[in-house]
């Protein structure tokens, strides 16, 4: 699985502050929707990936490594990978993704959108 095989998919949950324009949560939120993706947003929009009421193909993480390990452990929802932007790993996070067998991809969404981004 690499950045081309996440942005195939159609249904991203971003994980940050969506509502801050200076946040790369906000520009990544916005741009997969200009792109035609189904996007939910969690952090300041909805508290938990719980409370998605559609299903999740990516969990795109752009928060703090520690609230994401948290969201993730809490997540009971069905999803195919995680997505990890710079600034969102930690050894934590990634040793708890490696021992549970979690699909995850460390790079970034707006990169992956500029190269292979779905036709709208």
């Amino acid at each position: 699985m690499d950045l081309k095989d996440i942005m195939q998919e159609d249904v991203f949950a971003v994980v940050g502050d969506t509502l801050n324009q200076e946040k790369y949560a906000y520009r990544i939120k916005n741009e997969l929707m200009e792109h035609g993706y189904k996007v939910y947003s969690v952090g300041k929009e909805l508290g938990s990936l719980n409370d998605i009421s559609g299903n999740i193909d990516v969990i795109d993480l752009c928060i703090h490594p520690s609230k994401g390990l948290k969201l993730i452990k809490e997540c009971t929802k069905p999803y195919k990978y995680i997505l990890i932007q710079p600034g969102a790993e930690s050894p934590e996070l990634l040793e708890y993704l490696e021992k549970s067998h979690i699909s995850f991809f460390e790079g970034c969404a707006l990169v992956g959108l500029r190269v292979y981004a779905k036709a709208k």
